[in-house]
C-alpha cells in the first residue's frame, strides 16, 4: 500500500512539473512581438476565435464535441483574433481594439478557459505570460499614441486637428444649407445640430416630405476620430459620408449632386468664394470635401476627464474616478477606446443575451447592422460601437433610439454586453464618469440646448 501511494505522489508530482514546463513562457531570447504571438499562439486562441477555427481532435467526439463547436462559434462571434495574429506577424498596423482586448484578458486571466487548458496543456495564461502581454500593450499603446500620457485605454482629446481653413470656412456654409436638400427644406445641421449635442435627440429624424429614418442619428461631434461612418461603416471617410444624407429619398432627397449643383451654381457670391477655394468649381468630390474639412473643426476637448488623464487629478470627483475603474472593469474600455472612447471597432449587439428578442417588435433592415454591407453572417446585428464623448448630451442611445435614459443605457450594457447585472449603485458611478466626458467645443462648454 505504502509502495502504491509512493507511486501515485511520484507520477503526480511528475505530472505537476510537466505541467508548469508546458506552462513556461516563451523564450527572452524571442523579440517582444514574437513572444506575444507564441503566447497567443500557445494559449490555443485560434481554435475559438477565427473564421476557420482550428478545433482538436475531440471535436468530433459525441456531446463533448458538441460543446466544443458552440464554444468556438461563441468565440468567434465576440472576437476574430486573426487580424492581430496576421498583424504581429507581418509588422502591419494593430488595431487599438483588438490590443486592449487581449490585454485585459490576459490580465483577467479569462482565456483560455479552465476546460481547454486542462486538456491543452501549455496553453494556461500564467502570471508570468499575462506580465508579457501587458507590457508589450503599454509600449505599443504608448507608441500609437505618442503623448506621454502612459498607458490608458482613454486618451484626451487634442486640442486641435488638421483640416484647411477657407475649405472648412465653406463646408459650414454648406452644412447649414437647406439647398442640399430636394425641397430646400432640411440641411445637415437639421439632423446633427451643433446646439444639441450633434444630434437631434429623436429616436429618428425627420427628412424631406415629413418621412423618418430607421436608425438614430449619432452626433456629428468628434466624428473625425471614427474609423468609418454610420453604424453600419458603409462610408469609408467624412467625405464619403457626407455624399450619403444628401441622395437619400428619405433624408434629403435629391437625384443626384448635378441636381444640388444646378441651385448652388445660381448663388453668385458663394459661387465665386468656393472658386477661390476650389478653382475647378462645384463638384460632389468638393462639396464633400468642404464638408468633411469643416467637421474636422468639430471636436470637443477640455472635458474635465480629459484634464484628468493630463494630470489634474482634482478635475473629477471621486465617484467619477471610482466610475471610471467600473468602467475598465466591466471591459467597457476594451471596446470605448482612444480619444473618442469608441468609434474603432465592429461589435456585436447582444454579447451575452439576446438584445432585440427582449426588446420586442419586428427586426429592421437597420438592425441588421454591418450585414446590410458584407452580407458575412458574422456580422448580423454588428455595429460601429458609438464614441461616448458628450454622451451625458445625446439621448435617446443605441442605433435603434430606443433607450432615452443614461442610466438604464448602461444597464443594458451590462446585460447585454458584459453579461453583468450591475448594482444601482456602479450604475450611478459609471453615470457621473459618463458625465465627466462633456468637453469644449471652441473653448465653449457644450451644453443641449433642448434642456434648457
Amino acid at each position: 500500500m505504502k509502495r502504491l501511494c509512493l507511486g501515485l505522489l511520484v507520477v503526480v508530482a511528475l505530472l505537476v512539473v510537466a505541467y508548469r514546463v508546458s506552462c513556461k513562457a516563451p523564450s527572452a531570447e524571442l523579440s517582444q512581438t514574437e513572444r506575444v504571438a507564441a503566447i497567443f499562439e500557445d494559449g490555443g486562441c485560434l481554435s475559438c476565435h477565427s473564421a476557420e477555427p482550428e478545433l482538436p481532435f475531440y471535436a468530433s467526439f459525441p456531446i463533448m464535441g458538441d460543446v466544443v463547436v458552440a464554444d468556438s462559434k461563441a468565440g468567434y462571434q465576440m472576437f476574430d483574433i486573426e487580424p492581430l495574429m496576421k498583424a504581429l506577424k507581418s509588422g502591419e498596423k494593430l488595431s487599438v481594439v483588438d490590443v486592449t482586448k487581449v490585454e485585459k484578458a490576459a490580465l483577467d486571466g479569462d482565456m483560455p478557459m479552465a476546460k481547454y487548458y486542462l486538456v491543452h496543456w501549455g496553453s494556461q495564461m500564467t502570471d508570468a505570460k499575462a506580465a508579457i502581454v501587458a507590457q508589450w500593450a503599454e509600449q505599443w499603446r504608448a507608441e500609437y499614441y505618442n503623448d506621454g500620457l502612459g498607458g490608458e485605454p482613454i486618451r484626451p482629446i487634442a486640442q486641435s486637428v488638421e483640416y484647411d481653413e477657407a475649405k472648412a470656412e465653406l463646408g459650414r456654409i454648406l452644412y447649414h444649407d437647406t439647398r442640399l436638400s430636394i425641397d430646400n427644406t432640411v440641411s445637415c445641421a437639421s439632423c446633427h445640430d451643433l446646439g444639441t449635442a450633434g444630434v437631434d435627440n429623436k429616436q429618428y429624424s425627420e427628412g424631406v416630405g415629413g418621412q423618418f429614418g430607421g436608425v438614430n442619428a449619432p452626433t456629428v461631434y468628434n466624428a473625425v476620430y471614427n474609423f468609418v461612418q454610420f453604424w453600419d461603416g458603409r462610408a469609408a471617410t467624412l467625405a464619403l459620408q457626407a455624399a450619403g444624407p444628401p441622395l437619400n429619398p428619405v433624408e434629403m432627397g435629391c437625384d443626384s449632386f448635378d441636381q444640388i449643383i444646378a441651385k448652388l451654381a445660381k448663388d453668385r457670391a458663394l459661387t465665386r468664394a468656393f472658386k477661390a477655394v476650389y478653382p475647378d468649381g462645384w463638384s460632389e468630390a468638393n462639396i464633400t470635401d468642404a464638408i468633411a474639412q469643416f467637421e474636422h473643426t468639430l471636436i470637443t476637448p477640455n472635458s474635465r476627464f480629459d484634464k484628468y488623464l493630463r494630470g489634474d487629478e482634482a478635475a473629477i470627483t471621486a465617484e467619477e474616478l471610482e466610475g471610471y475603474n467600473l468602467f475598465k472593469k466591466y471591459n467597457c474600455a476594451t471596446c470605448h477606446v482612444g480619444p473618442n472612447l469608441g468609434g474603432q471597432s465592429y461589435e456585436l449587439m447582444g454579447q451575452y443575451a439576446d438584445y432585440f428578442a427582449d426588446r420586442g417588435g419586428e427586426l429592421t433592415v437597420e438592425d441588421n447592422g454591418r450585414f446590410k454591407e458584407t452580407a458575412l453572417e458574422r456580422d448580423r446585428h454588428r455595429f460601429k460601437v458609438p464614441g461616448l464623448r458628450n454622451v451625458a448630451l445625446t439621448a435617446p442611445y443605441f442605433h435603434d433610439g430606443t433607450e432615452p435614459e443614461l442610466k438604464e443605457a448602461v444597464c443594458k450594457m451590462g446585460t447585454y454586453q458584459v453579461g453583468v447585472e450591475l448594482s444601482d449603485a456602479d450604475e450611478d458611478k459609471m453615470v457621473a464618469f459618463l458625465k465627466s466626458l462633456t468637453g469644449e467645443h471652441n473653448g465653449v462648454l457644450l451644453t443641449n440646448a433642448n434642456d434648457k
